[in-house]
C-alpha cells in the first residue's frame, strides 16, 4: 500500500472510494475504514472525477494554532488548542467552486491548513495513542468570512457557509507530518508559506484534547490551523493549497 492515495471518484455515474498508484485507479474492496487492499484496476486518473476524499459526520477546526497567524491577527495565542466546528454542508472537493456569500460579507478570506481524516472510531484518546486513529492526511481550506467572523461573538456563521472547506485532492496515509510546506498561492501568487514544525499545539494533543469532549468517527476531519499570509479572495480567484508529500488542492471563487 506503501505510496498509494486513498480517492474518493466518481466514474460512469458512480462514486466509489478507491486506491490510486502510479499504474491508475483501483478498485477499494475493504471499503476506506480498513486495511487498504488493492483490487482490480478501474481507470487511469484522467478518466475520473476526484471528489472530496471523505464525507464527514463532522470537522473540528483549531484558530490560532499558528505564532505568527495569531500575531497577524491581533490576537495572543491560546493556552489551550482553541476548537470550533464547520459543518459538513461545507464541504467540497478539488476543482469545485467556492461560493462568495456578497449578500452577506465583504471579506472572505483563504486559510491553507493540514487535515487530519480519522480511520476509527476515536474517544479518550491519550496523546501517545492518537496517531494510531488516523487513517492519512490531506489539504483543507479553511475559508472565512473575515468580517462576520469581526463582527460575531460566535464563528459558526463565518466559518459555516456553504463551499467554505475545500477538502483533497486525496488522503495520504502513513506520513510523517513533522515539518512539512504549506502553501498557498491565489491566482499563482504566493500568499502564504508555512511548515507544520511552527504548530503550537501538535497532532497529538489536538486528537486528545477534541476527543475529551466529542466522539470522532471514521472520515471525520481535523483542521489544524492555518500558518500567516492570510488574505482576501474575489470572485474569479483561482486558490490552491498545496502541502509537501501530499499535493495541491486547487478551487476558482464564484
Amino acid at each position: 500500500m506503501q505510496n498509494n492515495k486513498l480517492i474518493r471518484y466518481r466514474l460512469g455515474g458512480q462514486v466509489e472510494y478507491g486506491l490510486l498508484s502510479d499504474e491508475g485507479v483501483f478498485r477499494l474492496p475493504s471499503g476506506p475504514w480498513q486495511n487498504l487492499h488493492l483490487g482490480e484496476r478501474v481507470a487511469a486518473l484522467a478518466e475520473v472525477q476526484l471528489l472530496a476524499p471523505c464525507l464527514p459526520s463532522k470537522i473540528v477546526a483549531v484558530g490560532r494554532n499558528y505564532a505568527a497567524h495569531a500575531a497577524e491577527l491581533g490576537n495572543d495565542v491560546p493556552a489551550e488548542p482553541l476548537i470550533f466546528l464547520k459543518p459538513p454542508s461545507t464541504v467540497i472537493g478539488p476543482g469545485e467552486a467556492i461560493v462568495y456569500p456578497r449578500h452577506l460579507s465583504q471579506r472572505v478570506d483563504h486559510e491553507a491548513e493540514l487535515a487530519v481524516v480519522v480511520g476509527r472510531r476515536a474517544r479518550h484518546l491519550r496523546e501517545d495513542e492518537a496517531h494510531a486513529y488516523i487513517r492519512g492526511y490531506t489539504c483543507a481550506n479553511d475559508v472565512t468570512a473575515r468580517d462576520l467572523q469581526e463582527r460575531d461573538e460566535q464563528w459558526n456563521r463565518s466559518k459555516g457557509f456553504d463551499t467554505f472547506c475545500p477538502l483533497g485532492p486525496w488522503i495520504v496515509p502513513g506520513l510523517d507530518v513533522s515539518d512539512l510546506a504549506i502553501r498557498c498561492r491565489v491566482n499563482g501568487v504566493l500568499r502564504q508559506d508555512g511548515r507544520t514544525r511552527d504548530l503550537l499545539f501538535g497532532i497529538g494533543r489536538l486528537l486528545a484534547h477534541v476527543t475529551a469532549v466529542m466522539t470522532l468517527e471514521p472520515g471525520d476531519v481535523l483542521l489544524t490551523g492555518t500558518p500567516a499570509g492570510i488574505g482576501p479572495l474575489r470572485p474569479g480567484d483561482r486558490v490552491t493549497v498545496e502541502i509537501e508529500g501530499i499535493g495541491t488542492l486547487e478551487n476558482e471563487v464564484v
